[in-house]
């Protein structure tokens, strides 16, 4: 477990550590759980740079550091949905996920919503499954071309 953690808002700036988590996160973590194909359609995502800025100039999006690091992010949309979060694939399971979590769901409170939902890759069902979430329904997504397994979940707050 990780004790200094700094959670703070994103800038532009972060979007080059931004995208090369997200990348590295779906290649390495994601890809026990999705094809070699499904994990190069969805990796590439990080390099849509127009999408990650529209992200952080108009999305609630936060940022986890440790020793000046970005070790994690995670961006709520449409009041109360948790868009991302992702966690450094060297930083896993070590409760950066958990506090980005916290902080995204107190902001959902302070904003007047009483719930917080999120659409999940087959490989974050048991985070979300510790943090007291159900899961709505199981569905596939579409993503350049490619299906993936996912699931709906939600919580009451």
């Amino acid at each position: 477990m990780i004790k200094d953690i700094e959670i703070r808002e994103a800038t532009l700036q972060d979007l080059p550590e931004i995208t090369s988590i997200f990348r590295d996160t779906v290649r390495s973590v994601n890809s026990n759980d999705y094809s070699e194909k499904q994990i190069k359609a969805w990796s590439s995502g990080a390099d849509d740079m127009d999408v990650w800025k529209e992200r952080i100039e108009n999305l609630y999006f936060i940022v986890a550091e440790y020793r000046n690091e970005i070790v994690g992010f995670a961006h709520i949309k449409k009041g109360c949905h948790l868009d991302g979060l992702y966690v450094h694939k060297n930083y896993q399971r070590q409760t950066i996920g958990s506090k980005l979590l916290r902080i995204a769901e107190s902001h959902i409170m302070a904003e007047g919503y009483e719930i917080i939902n999120a659409d999940a890759s087959i490989t974050a069902v048991d985070f979300f499954d510790s943090h007291y979430f159900e899961q709505i329904k199981k569905q596939k997504k579409s993503y350049k071309g490619m299906g993936f397994a996912s699931s709906i979940f939600s919580k009451k707050l």
